[in-house]
């Protein structure tokens, strides 16, 4: 893994509703919920965009044991097969909750060059 994947955020607070990430490659602005704790955050839509060129992307980052939980409430409701299944056209699964940890996920998918598979392109439009 290179350094930008370890490197800590440059700027970071509310823009409410949004909780905003700014990095030398990408601000995230995460919409986490009201009151919700930051460093338990385990299911968020985050907007990614790019300093490079401004192109923007979007995601669901769930926790394995969030998507655990969104299972087992299927299995009680009947929803997704009885729990049988989960999808998300732009999620993303991460170990662990806490935004600064989605954050490092995010560089690290840059580095890797798996961030356009991933993350849903939004139009400018």
């Amino acid at each position: 893994m290179t350094s930008s994947a370890q490197s800590t955020a440059t700027e970071q607070g509310w823009d409410e509703p949004w909780y905003r990430i700014c990095t030398d490659r990408f601000e995230a602005s995460f919409l986490p919920g009201t009151g919700e704790d930051l460093d338990a955050v385990s299911n968020v839509d985050v907007e990614v965009r790019s300093v490079e060129d401004g192109s923007r992307w979007s995601a669901t980052v769930f926790t394995i044991a969030e998507v655990e939980r969104l299972m087992e409430k299927g299995s009680r409701t009947g929803e997704d097969l009885d729990g049988r299944h989960f999808w998300c056209s732009d999620g993303l699964i991460v170990r662990d909750p806490d935004i600064d940890n989605m954050t490092r996920a995010l560089a690290g998918l840059l580095d890797s060059g798996d961030f356009v598979q991933i993350l849903q392109r939004l139009n400018d439009e």
